[in-house]
């Protein structure tokens, strides 16, 4: 039986830049690594079911893209001591609609937000009361990352109409518009990443997509302690060791969390691609990740 401290499956060839990170990090704690890639999916499944290959921590990077590494999960799930985002509770973050009710339950700001059945439930509703919205706002299904099937800048029901047959068999949410504060010439919308109790607070553009990492100045300057106590909230509430949420103050001086809390995250480098993380953070991560690693292999039952 061959023992690995860590086992990370990925597919997607920009995740290479965070992996080579998480490496280096696994590397300074001596942590052993078996990388999981579609080539090597088939013998390892075989390794694992025979017994002759085991690992302590998950990191999954690939199963909700591709089917194949569902045995991969399910072994995991069975059998590895630790689980980053175990899948059942991915599942449940992942749920736009589940998710938003639990953030109001604890107190946190939303938009206004107005919530369909799925068109294969109910195909024909009546017009819903669109004036709480304003005059634009945004349409989205419940589930999908990476703003698949979002539809921003709606103003008529009609527009809902033919949005919900797009994902049928999904509930939909349709939101307000909300416009951020002004502040020193900051949008203030901001994306904060979380993994183990850290935060890393970012400004980060809805339209460009670039991000800016928050100085502690700028965090004293604007009073933006909340952006950790929120997010803090939010992992309480879902559960996850790693994703990121979007937050926006408004010119109320409220702050709302627009996005909940996504799953996967994207982790390219900002100095590979202009809307990627900035370095430094996804550093920070993957250290994060290898401590934890380090750490339930030395009390691998995780007490």
């Amino acid at each position: 039986m061959v023992d690995y401290d860590l086992c990370v499956a990925w597919n997607w060839e920009y995740d290479a830049d965070f992996i080579r990170l998480l490496l280096e990090a696994c590397s300074s704690y001596t942590l052993s690594v078996l990388q999981v890639e579609p080539p090597s999916l088939e013998v390892i499944l075989h390794l694992l079911i025979s017994q002759q290959v085991r690992f302590t921590t998950f990191i999954d990077r690939a199963s909700d893209e591709d089917h194949r590494f569902f045995p991969l999960v399910e072994w995991a799930s069975a059998f590895a001591k630790h689980y980053v985002n175990p899948h059942q509770k991915a599942v449940c973050a992942w749920d736009k609609a589940a998710m938003h009710y639990r953030l109001i339950a604890a107190g946190i700001h939303t938009p206004y937000t107005i919530i369909l059945p799925p068109y294969t439930i109910q195909p024909d509703i009546a017009p819903v009361d669109l004036v709480p919205l304003g005059t634009q706002f945004t349409i989205k299904p419940s589930h999908g990352g990476g703003s698949q099937g979002v539809r921003m800048g709606a103003s008529s029901f009609s527009q809902v109409v033919t949005a919900r047959k797009e994902y049928p068999a999904d509930t939909y949410l349709l939101q307000a518009t909300i416009i951020p504060r002004n502040l020193a010439g900051h949008k203030a919308w901001f994306r904060v990443l979380y993994c183990y109790q850290g935060t890393y607070l970012c400004w980060w553009d809805p339209t460009s997509h670039h991000y800016a990492v928050v100085t502690n100045e700028e965090l004293k300057k604007f009073h933006l302690g909340a952006l950790d106590q929120i997010t803090r909230t939010i992992a309480t509430i879902c559960e996850l060791d790693l994703f990121s949420t979007e937050i926006a103050l408004t010119s109320e001086g409220v702050f709302v969390v627009v996005d909940y809390a996504n799953d996967q995250i994207d982790l390219r480098l900002q100095s590979k691609c202009v809307d990627g993380v900035p370095d430094i953070v996804i550093r920070a991560i993957a250290n994060q990740l290898a401590r934890q690693a380090a750490l339930f292999r030395e009390c691998p039952t995780g007490s």
